[in-house]
């Protein structure tokens, strides 16, 4: 059980094994767990071109639409609900970015996505963590675990992972891939799961003396 409240931000690439590891990782610390923004289910209706998803650029209202319409209906996990198309998409954000800070303040988590390595980047007691690796080898890795064909896979990879850099890039103006925004950046394709879970449980649990001042 972590001895302070404690939060483990976690980015991952898809097929990276984020909705693998993450589960894990929370249980190891005591952690409650919280699931990513943007699904493979959701990235596949959003379809936003990527010269389209500058951030708060003269087209950034059509990128946030498209986000909305895709939110809207769907049950995603710390997600404001009833979104609407024509919603300021700064409310959206506040409310997320919201949700986030009262994690991190009250009994802390382990949180997949929705920018949490940004959003709480400036606080102690939050570890950020990039799990990446190879893209070909995280479809491949996809293709064997859900039982899909290589091209579906692919197709998977490529429209969840330009999903999630349109949903930075819209409201922070930073893709996911770059290794400042993170304490500690895993291939964890080339290295298995379970020897990153312990990686990032040993982190977190000397973050959590750190902060506690032990």
């Amino acid at each position: 059980m972590a001895s302070v409240p404690l939060t483990v931000a976690i980015s991952a690439s898809f097929g990276a094994g984020g909705n693998v590891l993450g589960p894990d990782v929370a249980e190891r610390l005591g952690l409650p767990f919280f699931d990513r923004a943007i699904p493979a289910a959701v990235a596949a209706r959003l379809a936003v071109p990527i010269e389209d998803a500058a951030a708060q650029d003269e087209k950034a209202p059509s990128t946030w639409a498209r986000l909305a319409r895709a939110f809207a209906n769907m049950a995603v996990p710390m997600a404001p609900q009833n979104l609407d198309p024509g919603e300021d998409p700064d409310r959206f954000k506040e409310q997320t970015e919201g949700i986030l800070r009262q994690i991190a303040a009250t009994t802390g988590g382990v949180v997949l996505g929705r920018g949490a390595a940004v959003v709480l980047g400036g606080r102690p007691d939050v570890l950020r963590v990039r799990l990446q690796g190879e893209a070909e080898a995280r479809a491949a890795r996809v293709a064997v675990r859900e039982g899909l064909d290589l091209e579906s896979a692919r197709r998977m990879q490529r429209e969840t992972d330009e999903a999630r850099d349109h949903y930075l890039r819209l409201f922070y103006r930073v893709r996911p891939g770059d290794p400042a925004l993170y304490d500690l950046v895993v291939d964890s394709v080339r290295i298995p799961i379970e020897v990153c879970t312990e990686l990032i449980v040993l982190a977190a649990g000397d973050l959590g003396k750190t902060v506690a001042g032990g």
